[in-house]
């Protein structure tokens, strides 16, 4: 099952702490559109990643692999934190005049209705082909994921825009923990996901839809915060020539970077434990320091 974890590596959720406190609204210094595209995923994730622990909760039962059913929780515990933390971003936001309700409603409802436990519309899905599809789709999801979590912890164009060093560390943090449990979804999918060919006609299937749905979501919310941004009072647009300049300044995964993801994810052999770099990850994770605060806070309580 996951076979890309070297030397038997656990996946399990760390405790992290962050003070946003400090962190301004646009935490790329001068770079509105940089910081606002990014930003996205605040918008997408607390919901998203809710979503995706619903379902394997429904999957579980499915699960006759002891190493991977290990792996699943640890990926669930994982998920849910990361929703609790960007879900805390969003408050920041809001204190600073940017409410994003109107938007993260949209997303809600996406998640919750659109794709919840029953087909919407009274569509004609059985429940184990409903439920394979769901498995499908975030196995896709998680290929996204993986290449930008790889990229924000290679990403030496945000450490020369020096951004606010809080939001690098959640990003990265994240982004890490993508990387270390990049594979989780795609196993879980192929291990519920029946017999083949269907089992590949649906894991491509989960690709389309996934694919252009998020370009869609991430533009959709891109323009949202930069329109509604207090500071900017409707002064510029989110916009393609904006974007490409800060891909050049590294401050964005390029378009190619991001493309290449589908095509390597629709191989036949493809497994999702090439994606990035696991010591990397592990690396970051051991030095990250919203999960060392986190580390001290908790030997100080038992000290006390």
């Amino acid at each position: 099952m996951t076979d890309g974890y070297a030397g038997g590596h656990t996946i399990a959720p760390r405790r992290v702490s962050f003070e946003w406190d400090a962190t301004p609204l646009h935490w790329i210094p001068d770079e509105p559109t940089a910081t606002h595209v990014i930003n996205v995923l605040h918008l997408l994730l607390p919901a998203g990643e809710r979503w995706f622990v619903k379902v394997f909760k429904e999957a579980l039962p499915l699960v006759r692999d002891p190493a991977l059913l290990k792996d699943v929780k640890g990926f669930m515990g994982q998920e849910a934190t990361h929703s609790v933390q960007h879900a805390y971003v969003l408050g920041h936001l809001a204190a600073q005049g940017l409410d994003t309700t109107p938007y993260t409603r949209h997303v809600d409802y996406l998640f919750d209705v659109l794709l919840g436990e029953k087909p919407p519309f009274g569509l004609p899905v059985t429940a184990q082909e409903w439920l394979r599809f769901r498995l499908s789709l975030i196995a896709a999801i998680e290929q996204f994921t993986a290449v930008l979590g790889n990229w924000v912890l290679e990403a030496e164009g945000l450490d020369r825009a020096v951004p606010d060093p809080v939001m690098l560390d959640l990003l990265r943090w994240h982004g890490a923990e993508e990387v270390e449990h990049r594979a989780v979804a795609f196993d879980m999918y192929e291990h519920c996901g029946g017999d083949e060919p269907g089992r590949y006609a649906r894991r491509a299937l989960g690709m389309a839809v996934t694919a252009p749905v998020l370009f869609h979501l991430w533009g959709r919310g891109a323009r949202y915060l930069i329109r509604n941004d207090p500071r900017l009072v409707r002064r510029m647009r989110y916009s393609l020539r904006e974007h490409n300049r800060a891909v050049e300044k590294g401050l964005l995964p390029s378009w190619r970077e991001l493309g290449a993801a589908v095509p390597r994810y629709l191989r036949r052999s493809y497994h999702p434990s090439k994606e990035g770099s696991l010591r990397r990850a592990v690396d970051y994770l051991a030095t990250s320091p919203a999960a060392r605060t986190a580390a001290g806070a908790i030997g100080r309580a038992a000290l006390s």
